[in-house]
């Protein structure tokens, strides 16, 4: 959802529309900065980043194309193998394996729930609950179609472009039709400085935030999602989410980490360098503006 106080212009929007697929090639900073103002509503100075943001435009253009670590760990497969050399090869999700094309898959050996995803994109996933309902010849269609679509020229998001497409096939780690919580750590020059709760996904979903002590950061909600009514107690092993998250992001000045507690046991879920292209619109604008106090990019920042 966009900037509810932002009227569209339909004459505006038409235009935008058709030159999109010239400026993500020939000019990305004035697609980007476009996009911001459609979305955001409000005009993106390149000169001064202030806002947490805006400073994400810079991170998604300039930093983190360039970037190894990130190209390596925004992939599925090399989150795993970054995650593993970290020493925290027990959070990993286990692996039913990863296939550089669709007909390499057997099925047959499949356990009756697993979990698909791309791995050089983000919501390029199919989650299996009952592998006897599976439509195999539109589940291939569909990810021979993800497989060969350029997601980070798609989105302007050039470091995903840079990621080789395979397939990755993970076990379910939910209980029977339900999604496990997650928690989505969002780390600033090292430092685990607020996260948001998903509960419900599939179902009646709910977005909490709170800062990393756990007292709620309800400015912080975003796209007018609804939080739930329910009281959200932090999982068991916190603090040791939280050691883990600021361990394995030390390298990059933000990086939002996603986690799962199943059972006592945390899972890693992925790590995402540009949450929602750096667009988000926050309820309270306000919460832009203290989360952007938190990023440090001047020592990135080229003049």
């Amino acid at each position: 959802m966009g900037n509810p106080n932002f009227k569209e212009n339909k004459l505006k929007r038409f235009v935008a529309k058709t030159l999109q697929p010239v400026l993500r090639i020939l000019n990305k900073k004035l697609y980007v900065s476009l996009q911001y103002h459609y979305i955001t509503g409000h005009k993106l100075d390149w000169k001064h980043l202030n806002l947490y943001t805006e400073k994400l435009q810079y991170l998604r253009l300039y930093v983190y194309p360039f970037d190894k670590n990130v190209i390596k760990t925004a992939s599925r497969r090399g989150a795993r193998e970054y995650v593993e050399d970290k020493g925290y090869g027990e959070i990993l999700i286990p692996s039913l394996g990863i296939f550089s094309s669709f007909d390499e898959i057997n099925f047959e050996k499949l356990p009756n729930k697993f979990v698909m995803k791309a791995t050089h994109a983000s919501g390029f996933n199919y989650i299996c609950l009952d592998k006897n309902t599976l439509d195999i010849s539109k589940l291939r269609n569909t990810f021979n179609k993800y497989l060969k679509t350029d997601y980070g020229r798609q989105t302007v998001e050039p470091h995903y472009s840079k990621i080789k497409p395979e397939i990755i096939i993970e076990e379910y780690i939910g209980r029977q039709e339900k999604l496990p919580i997650e928690y989505k750590l969002h780390v600033f020059n090292g430092k685990v400085k607020y996260l948001y709760v998903v509960t419900g996904r599939g179902t009646n979903i709910r977005y909490n935030n709170f800062y990393a002590d756990w007292t709620p950061f309800n400015d912080a909600q975003f796209n007018h999602w609804q939080t739930s009514a329910e009281t959200i107690k932090p999982p068991i092993n916190f603090k040791k989410m939280l050691k883990i998250a600021e361990d394995l992001s030390s390298p990059f000045p933000f990086v939002r980490l996603d986690f799962y507690e199943v059972d006592g046991k945390i899972y890693f879920g992925e790590f995402t360098f540009t949450p929602a292209k750096g667009t988000l619109v926050f309820d309270n604008k306000k919460a832009d503006d203290e989360i952007g106090s938190w990023l440090d990019i001047s020592r990135l920042i080229k003049r």
